[in-house]
């Protein structure tokens, strides 16, 4: 069993939904993938902020807005920091990954993609990096083609490479594959699409919490992140755009704060970021996330990914002596979660054994359904990990799954 490192000793007691009790057991979370847990200094910030500072942003002359708008734009600078951006104003706060992916589309649909023009997606990717696309494909008239994977749920890089041409105007793809686990090999999959000219968005969802980020090193063009995955507010996330290309990006949507002048005939527009940002921005939550990052900060990136992999380890080898549990993604460079199911029994009837022993997991398709085709499963359980994970936590799963593997066999 690993041991806690020190700088993780007492993280846990500073999220207070431990304190509580689930169906009279102790909460063991372990669905940190589809949203994480929120700590209480940021949960203070955000009580904060509503009960003493609140006011908006870029509209007014008077204190509160002046205060506001310093404080949303630290925010900014702290996740441009937390990419390595070059400049803060190459970010762009949004709902989080599906609404900077929507942008993405979009906004390269209107200003830059062509009739004709290809935009390669993975065969692992969450649905909110498919159906975008899908929704763009007619208004710009491009093809979209499929990365393909290996069964134990690598991207097939010389296939990949092999479809790159100089029809390819965009690549898109995750960082760390949400239903697997698997981390891509990003820095090589950008150069090569960069040696045809094409665009690299990354969905950064899963990465975010268990990774240290350097779009810099990366070279990527685009990079999504969501804050609620990270241990902030959810509704509040960001996107990263290298800033000559947010400068060739067309607007997504029209409003207040966004525009330079308007006229009924015509409109021009805000430098980016503001070109983005129409309306009243969740204006708690980006203060909030802005938070959840020197939460981050002060643990360290690298404890903590080194922390998720001592994890990682330990659940595999502890769910592998489960009978008739077969892990589905087994990636050689993977992070924070394991995919599974076990032979004879439905994910969902799984899951709800669990859930009376006060533990948390996903069983579904995890928004990623042709991953379940790939694998010819209907759903899979997913246990994720977070900063808060314990070796013990693992084995309360284990031994509900013995249990559920009882009850049910």
């Amino acid at each position: 069993m690993p041991v806690v490192p020190e700088s993780l000793r007492d993280i846990r007691a500073q999220f207070p939904i431990f304190a509580r009790t689930v169906h009279d057991q102790p909460l063991v979370y372990l669905d940190t993938a589809a949203t994480s847990q929120k700590p209480a200094r940021v949960i203070e910030r955000l009580r904060k902020f509503y009960s003493d500072e609140y006011g908006t942003v870029r509209r007014g002359s008077y204190l509160l807005c002046q205060q506001s708008t310093a404080m949303f734009e630290c925010a900014r600078k702290k996740a441009a920091s937390f990419v390595n951006a070059e400049r803060p104003e190459e970010i762009v706060f949004l709902r989080g990954v599906t609404e900077a992916i929507n942008l993405a589309a979009v906004s390269l649909a209107r200003s830059i993609l062509k009739p004709g023009d290809e935009v390669l997606v993975s065969a692992m990717e969450h649905h909110a990096n498919i159906v975008p696309w899908q929704l763009v494909r007619d208004m710009a008239g491009i093809h979209i083609r499929v990365i393909p994977m290996n069964d134990k749920g690598e991207l097939c890089l010389d296939a990949y490479e092999a479809m790159l041409s100089e029809r390819v105007k965009v690549v898109a793809l995750n960082h760390v594959a949400n239903s697997l686990g698997t981390i891509n090999p990003i820095k090589q999959i950008t150069a090569l699409a960069h040696g045809v000219g094409a665009i690299v968005l990354v969905d950064g969802a899963q990465s975010a919490p268990h990774l240290k980020i350097d779009v810099r090193d990366l070279d990527c063009d685009l990079y999504a992140v969501s804050g609620h995955k990270m241990y902030g507010p959810s509704g509040a996330g960001f996107l990263y755009g290298r800033y000559s290309l947010l400068e060739r990006m067309a607007p997504y949507q029209g409003g207040g704060e966004m525009i330079d002048r308007v006229e009924f005939s015509e409109s021009t527009f805000e430098d980016p970021p503001y070109r983005f940002e129409a309306g009243t921005p969740p204006i708690a939550e980006v203060i909030g996330l802005g938070e959840a990052i020197d939460f981050l900060h002060d643990i360290g990136l690298e404890a903590i990914e080194a922390w998720d992999q001592a994890l990682l380890a330990y659940a595999t080898a502890r769910l592998s002596a489960i009978p008739g549990l077969r892990f589905v993604g087994e990636a050689e460079a993977r992070s924070g979660l394991v995919a599974f199911t076990i032979d004879g029994m439905h994910p969902f009837d799984v899951a709800s054994i669990l859930d009376r022993k006060g533990v948390a997991v996903r069983a579904g398709h995890h928004c990623a359904q042709p991953v379940m085709r790939h694998f010819d499963v209907p759903a899979t359980l997913r246990a994720s990990f977070g900063v808060y994970t314990v070796p013990e936590d693992i084995d309360t799963l284990a031994a509900g799954l013995e249990l559920a593997r009882d009850m049910l066999s």
